[in-house]
């Protein structure tokens, strides 16, 4: 109702101006028809504000960050998230806790989000005959169908929070390279600042060769999410990074590490560590200790820089392939509609029959049916006719035999 009483304002006032427009000068006729624009925009402001109207129609939020977690089984990921999470509380940091995996039985801290209280895992199992790795994956798909939801609830929270917390399957590959991944990691990152955080066991990263194999993961991580990417290593309180970090700095340093080796895949290593010089560059690499927490506060320092680089450089990507998305999606539009027109402008408004195929096939299916049976008939007539041939025959045989 106030709205429809500011759209007829709007459109009563400039008749009662014009009523006394006759008895007006030129000048204050103007200074009227002013104030009368003055007063439309201010109602139309009125009306916008009052429909939630904005000028930017994005609804992109500058926090809370989102952490997503990932790494290899028995890396310490669930561990290092705990440390998280104990360190958000002691720095009265506000951060909120999600958990995506489906098959733990317990966990070391509490979770805002459980994937567990939608979804049953061991019930998805059994209904649909799946196994451990097939059950996990279908409940992230289910998940998934219904993430807008989470999203919303992080959306009405999103000024009372500085980071979300978001834990992953255990089986990485899980979540990196289904559809349900995707699904999620571009609905956060579409709507907040996203880092991915890649934990590496830094004692078995020891052996160059393993080192490269959690390098090259990392990469393809990266180029498939297209989101910073921050290299935890984890249990630093066993073995200390700096052997990585020298290893990511100086390529002949590695190079003569893997010249100890004498396997197969030394040679393999020594070529990709040329491929991913240049990756190394543009990575932020931290050594944190799930156990003690050591390392915490330069993690957290990583993830600020990498949510700044978000803004800076992701964000305008995202955008990017955004506007390319609709601009598409706008071109198909127009295609289907510009078809529509010129079907109706051809059947000049009378019922058209739509052709679905099946009668086609139905005819198709008909007419070689009756070639079968035309070839059935002509083949029955070929053997009729050889057999009064032979019979034919015969009978002059016996002619010839009887005596006349």
């Amino acid at each position: 109702m106030d709205i429809d009483s500011d759209f007829q304002k709007m459109n009563i006032a400039p008749q009662q101006q014009q009523v006394g427009a006759s008895s007006v000068p030129m000048d204050a006729e103007k200074d009227d028809s002013a104030v009368v624009k003055g007063k439309e925009t201010e109602d139309l402001n009125g009306s916008m504000e009052k429909l939630n109207i904005e000028e930017s129609s994005s609804s992109f939020k500058k926090k809370p960050v989102i952490i997503i977690v990932v790494g290899m089984a028995g890396s310490g990921k669930t561990t290092f998230m705990h440390r998280l999470v104990a360190h958000t509380h002691q720095r009265n940091i506000r951060g909120y806790v999600m958990n995506l995996d489906p098959a733990v039985l317990t966990l070391p801290f509490g979770a805002n989000i459980d994937i567990r209280d939608t979804v049953k895992y061991k019930e998805v199992m059994k209904q649909f005959n799946l196994g451990p790795n097939g059950g996990i994956l279908t409940s992230l798909n289910l998940f998934a169908t219904k993430f807008d939801e989470v999203i919303n609830v992080i959306e009405k929270r999103a000024d009372q929070l500085d980071y979300v917390l978001v834990d992953t399957p255990g089986q990485i590959e899980i979540f990196t390279w289904s559809a349900s991944g995707a699904i999620i990691t571009e609905a956060f990152a579409s709507t907040f600042p996203t880092v991915v955080t890649y934990v590496v066991d830094t004692p078995r990263s020891a052996s160059p060769v393993t080192f490269m194999s959690n390098m090259l993961y990392a990469c393809s991580i990266l180029y498939k999410t297209r989101l910073p990417l921050v290299l935890a290593f984890n249990k630093t309180d066993v073995a200390q990074h700096e052997f990585a970090l020298e290893w990511m700095e100086d390529f002949e340093t590695f190079q003569a590490a893997v010249s100890e080796d004498h396997s197969y895949t030394s040679t393999l290593t020594e070529s990709l560590s040329l491929v991913l010089d240049e990756f190394y560059k543009n990575l932020r690499s931290v050594g944190v200790s799930a156990i003690t927490g050591a390392g915490m506060d330069a993690f957290f320092k990583a993830i600020e820089a990498s949510a700044e680089e978000y803004m800076a450089t992701y964000k305008a990507d995202l955008d990017q392939r955004r506007k390319e998305k609709d601009r598409l999606e706008e071109e198909r539009r127009r295609e289907t509609m510009e078809k529509l027109r010129k079907d109706m402008e051809q059947s000049r408004g009378e019922n058209v029959v739509l052709s679905t195929g099946l009668k086609d096939n139905e005819e198709r299916s008909k007419a070689m049916m009756d070639e079968d049976e035309d070839e059935e008939l002509d083949g029955e007539e070929e053997i009729i006719t050889e057999d009064e041939d032979v019979i034919d025959e015969d009978e002059d045989d016996e002619d010839s035999n009887f005596p006349f």
